[in-house]
């Protein structure tokens, strides 16, 4: 009967303990790391809760102030760690500062958990302003507006820049001009005289006649050469821009022009023998070779723009 009574008395302590811890007021503490700053120095405030851990805990709600003077730049993360017997403990801070020199009593802070509600000590914090020195120091009175040195950059920089702007968009649009009539951009030589185009073309054969080129065995250069030269007398003398056409592109512009028509053979016969040696890797007879060199100077003589001459009658 002893051992049963012993039994029962060890049970209601346990019992009366457990509901005397987890019955236990949340405890909440407060701390700061300086009880006296100057104005705008920034310290941390500790805040420390014990608390149950099987009821919800309401924290003190963060604001922007404290009080009226303290304002709150930043709250770190809560950190909770259990402490046993049903109870965790949490620590935060809060960044703070003033800007307003005073003697300040900080408020307490309140958590509610379930029923309970818990309140810290109140802070004192002293907020001071920078010392000023007054007797080793002098103050004289402000001084009246000074006159900037004369920077002659201040008054010609902007016209300077709008100058360059100018010379710039001038020689752009010179550029694209030239560019679109096909000139050269920029030349470091005088421009050869306006030629005639037949002129032009036929020195331009008797240069290929006088290289002997087909008879060393270049006959594509050759060939090249020649049709070449004839693509940049139709340019010049008819407007068609032969340089950048194939040979069947080249007789169907050509097909209408009536001073071509009657040479229009030879220059059928030029093309397309020098389309066989350029891309059939054809190789053409002496004769051939000859043959296409009199037709490109026939149908330079024939097709020629003749220039009519006044003679200044002698009085």
């Amino acid at each position: 009967m002893n051992k049963i009574n012993k039994l029962l008395l060890s049970f209601c302590t346990v019992c009366l303990t457990c509901a005397t811890l987890s019955a236990q007021a949340p405890v909440i503490n407060t701390t700061v790391d300086s009880t006296h700053i100057l104005i705008g120095q920034q310290i941390l405030m500790h805040v420390e809760i014990a608390a149950g851990s099987d009821i919800p805990l309401q924290l003190p709600p963060v604001t922007d102030t404290l009080m009226t003077g303290i304002e709150v730049l930043g709250v770190s993360p809560v950190d909770t760690t259990d402490i046993g017997n049903s109870r965790i403990r949490l620590n935060y801070d809060y960044l703070i500062t003033s800007f307003d020199s005073a003697l300040y009593l900080l408020p307490p802070f309140e958590v509610i958990q379930g029923s309970d509600t818990a309140y810290s000590e109140p802070l004192a914090l002293k907020v001071s302003t920078m010392p000023v020195d007054t007797e080793s120091k002098k103050f004289y009175d402000i001084k009246a507006l000074a006159q900037p040195k004369f920077v002659i950059w201040d008054y010609i920089l902007i016209p300077v820049i709008v100058l360059v702007i100018v010379l710039v968009l001038g020689l752009a649009g010179i550029v694209i001009y030239r560019l679109v009539k096909k000139k050269t951009v920029f030349s470091f030589r005088k421009e050869e005289p306006n030629v005639p185009p037949h002129i032009r073309a036929l020195a331009k054969l008797e240069e290929i006649r006088l290289q002997k080129l087909w008879q060393q065995g270049k006959q594509k250069l050759y060939h090249s050469e020649v049709t070449g030269t004839l693509r940049d007398y139709l340019d010049g003398r008819f407007g068609v821009c032969a340089m950048e056409m194939t040979s069947g592109e080249i007789l169907d512009a050509v097909k209408n022009i009536e001073e071509i028509n009657p040479v229009n053979n030879q220059l059928k016969q030029i093309l397309s023998l020098a389309d066989f040696v350029k891309f059939a890797k054809y190789t053409p007879l002496p004769d051939e070779n000859e043959m296409s060199f009199t037709n490109a100077c026939l149908f330079v003589e024939q097709t020629k723009k003749e220039e009519t001459v006044i003679e200044e009658k002698k009085q």
